[in-house]
């Protein structure tokens, strides 16, 4: 490269004094041309050659690029296996049931197009219970295996704003949004199993507004189709749904506030204090964007509030939702069956301790209190649980084990009904 260089610099100097030897016959147009198109081929020489092979990384699944960065692509995927036994009741603690079973199989593909501002996002769900696909639904939008689970595409012109088109978890409870590869027991709870607004179809905006040296406040909104995923028609109603956090100690490590678990051990205090509402309108769906068919139409409100702390192992995490309907929760259909919309409080509360060694203790209390109007059709439903984990890799590898204690009771009668204990042996594995 040198010599090349040295080369041309030699060249420059004799061209240069044979120009000034015969002016007469080289015009200065000419001189100023051939000095440029030098001038070039000098610059030309002195670029890096172009890299003519993919990037490849392997710190988040498998990823590679093409070689001038204009495209990439992230592959990962996930299974939770799951041994899950039920006693007969309280009281007789022999076998009353079991559910042994592939609870979760996914692949997932990330990445950007063209430039980093357009990006993606590609989740397919393999497992039939990971497809919320059942004979005895009776929906018209779980008629067939829904494969797909997520599917959006996002712009991000700045860099604490976003915005996506696509289907995707909404903006709800926290621990709906957290993933279900990310939980310190073996599935979330039956708060977020009775009232937690889903997957939707529509338009999401995320905005990220910082306040002094610390202090975050996260935006997010989104105005949704309101029928759940991979629906083949929509009505006139939509959802809107929209979740504000503040995080007056700054953000966590590792987005620390979407795991559960203090697996970071924060060295310093961290919160995330976070409210929401979901409003969807003419839901046709018993939970919204779950559930079996409703007979007639209703509009739904759902409220939300949760908290979470995190400091050197400790977790300490809370979560309140409410939901409400606009007309009676119980819609009759014409052949005198019936469909219940459950309406109500739901509290979540879960605190733990991971050690150095990466094994975690948890405990979790939920309960769930039917409104007035459903105590005759719906019972209260309270879970005490323990959980061990032992992480071998952060959430992506992990074993866990827990026990519950599940009860419910007729508040109508207050006397208690179905109340049993079950055991889950869980392992996670993913990249």
């Amino acid at each position: 490269m040198k010599s090349t260089f040295t080369l041309l610099i030699v060249s420059v100097l004799f061209t240069l004094q044979a120009f000034s030897q015969e002016t007469t016959s080289v015009s200065n147009d000419s001189l100023l041309k051939y000095l440029t198109d030098l001038r070039k081929e000098v610059q030309d020489l002195k670029k890096p050659k172009t890299k003519t092979t993919p990037f490849f990384n392997y710190k988040a699944g498998l990823g590679f690029a093409t070689p001038d960065s204009s495209y990439s692509i992230n592959i990962r995927f996930r299974i939770q296996n799951r041994f899950l036994m039920n006693t007969k009741d309280e009281e007789h603690l022999e076998t009353g049931s079991w559910e042994a079973r592939v609870r979760r199989c996914r692949l997932s593909f990330t990445g950007h197009v063209i430039n980093p501002k357009w990006n993606y996002y590609l989740q397919l769900s393999f497992s039939r219970g990971d497809m919320d696909w059942s004979d005895a639904d009776a929906s018209t939008q779980n008629t067939s295996p829904n494969v797909v689970r997520d599917a959006m595409i996002f712009y991000k012109p700045i860099k604490n704003l976003q915005f996506a088109l696509g289907q995707g978890k909404l903006p709800g409870n926290r621990q709906r949004v957290i993933s279900s590869g990310a939980q310190q027991f073996y599935d979330r709870s039956i708060v977020n199993v009775n009232f937690t607004p889903d997957r939707d179809f529509g338009f999401f905006i995320n905005y990220t507004a910082h306040l002094g040296k610390t202090f975050t406040v996260l935006t997010k909104l989104a105005a949704t189709s309101g029928e759940g995923r991979n629906s083949v028609s929509s009505n006139a109603g939509l959802a809107y749904t929209g979740r504000i956090e503040l995080l007056p100690f700054g953000q966590f490590t590792d987005g620390g506030d979407y795991y559960e678990g203090d697996l970071a051990r924060e060295p310093k205090p961290r919160i995330s204090i976070a409210g929401g509402y979901h409003f969807n309108d003419l839901a046709v769906r018993t939970g919204g964007q779950l559930g079996k068919d409703l007979f007639a139409t209703r509009s739904f409100n759902v409220y939300m509030a949760d908290f979470v702390f995190k400091y050197k192992g400790i977790a300490l995490s809370s979560e309140y939702v409410r939901r409400d309907t606009d007309g009676s929760p119980t819609v009759i259909g014409s052949d005198a069956k019936s469909r219940t919309i459950v309406t109500g409080d739901g509290i979540n509360t879960q605190l733990s301790y991971c050690f150095k060694n990466m094994f975690e203790v948890a405990l979790r209390h939920s309960l769930v209190s039917p409104h007035n109007d459903l105590l005759a059709k719906v019972r209260e439903n309270e879970q005490y649980g323990l959980g061990v984990s032992k992480y071998l890799n952060k959430h992506k590898v992990k074993l866990q084990g827990n026990l519950f204690y599940n009860r419910e009771r007729d508040l109508s009668k207050q006397e208690n009904h179905n109340s049993y204990f079950f055991a889950v042996f869980q392992i996670e594995l993913g990249i």
